[in-house]
């Protein structure tokens, strides 16, 4: 009998996973211009807001205008196709992901390690975003805080 090899078949990345990553690398060669990044990084953001279904970008706004008000030093851009705001090192720090992007069931707000949450051995870094509501803004507001201190 000849010898069975237990291979197991991988169909690597998802289309959306190969989109998010062909963004990411359109990102970092458009981040070779100083000059005019930051206000193109904001239109691309605007316009990644804009594509979104209506509920994630209901979501995408609102945390926009309360990172912008709540962190005005931070730099909007997008990473990875996503809507996030970077610090003066261009370090992202916040990102948003809307729900559409990999099919999960809600948004998330999420924070790279270059934000200051950090809170003994063990920490959240990523939070699910259903709908938005003064609570829910009053948290992105402290965590946004948080991040940046």
């Amino acid at each position: 009998m000849p010898a069975k090899t237990a291979k197991k078949k991988s169909d690597g990345f998802s289309a959306a996973e190969r989109a998010a990553m062909k963004q990411r690398a359109a990102e970092l060669r458009a981040e070779g211009k100083k000059g005019a990044k930051q206000a193109d990084g904001l239109q691309e953001l605007l316009d990644k807001v804009a594509d979104m279904e209506p509920n994630d970008r209901a979501l995408a706004e609102r945390v926009h205008v309360t990172v912008t008000a709540t962190a005005p030093e931070l730099t909007p851009k997008t990473w990875y196709g996503m809507p996030a705001y970077a610090n003066a090192d261009g370090k992202v720090v916040i990102f948003f992901q809307d729900s559409g992007k990999f099919s999960y069931r809600y948004s998330t707000l999420g924070f790279q390690d270059s934000a200051n949450l950090d809170d003994g051995d063990i920490w959240p870094v990523s939070y699910a975003l259903k709908k938005w509501s003064p609570e829910v803004e009053k948290k992105v507001v402290e965590l946004v805080k948080a991040a940046i201190a």
